[in-house]
């Protein structure tokens, strides 16, 4: 499947290239910043170029978040669970942070999502202590739909998750 590049007021959200492995390392080796990561935060340059490599499937279909044609300043994925559902996951520089890129880019590929690609529903899976990423799916809507306890084994430990969903109705409301 070849992603769209996607547009939004301030970003292009465009098919993660390898050469963001560059511009992304800074967040994949930040420790604070992958607190909540499903993995440990990278050790080297050749650790982060590997990872990219492998979120440029059709498995992960992953947008880099850019400044017109600039680096990545992030990235956002909408991982395929089942028909009509998809995972939303992201990450962004902490030089980029406070300034509503991450909304920005999630509610443009919820609108992707559910517009684009007929999806049901969208949910994503967050560390109960992340409080950033959850008030950010609140106010795009997403609802807690439950705790799966001891869910992940990370880096940090034996790991909680509560599950957020949004609906593609849900959707509509709330984007007006």
């Amino acid at each position: 499947m070849t992603l769209p590049i996607l547009h939004t007021e301030r970003l292009q959200l465009r098919p993660l290239r390898t050469s963001d492995a560059e511009s992304l390392h800074g967040a994949f080796s930040d420790a604070e910043l992958m607190t909540y990561w499903s993995s440990g935060p990278h050790r080297n340059f050749a650790e982060t170029r590997s990872y990219i490599a492998g979120n440029m499937t059709a498995e992960f279909p992953t947008w880099g978040m850019a400044m017109g044609e600039g680096p990545a300043i992030g990235w956002v994925v909408l991982i395929p669970h089942r028909e009509g559902v998809r995972e939303i996951g992201y990450i962004l520089r902490r030089d980029a942070w406070g300034r509503g890129y991450a909304r920005e880019a999630a509610t443009r590929i919820i609108d992707y999502g559910f517009q684009e690609l007929g999806l049901r529903r969208i949910f994503a899976d967050v560390d109960p202590d992340n409080t950033a990423s959850i008030v950010l799916l609140e106010k795009l809507g997403f609802v807690r739909e439950g705790l799966l306890r001891a869910e992940w084994e990370t880096h940090i430990g034996v790991r909680d998750s509560y599950i957020y969903g949004l609906l593609a109705a849900d959707w509509q409301r709330v984007s007006g």
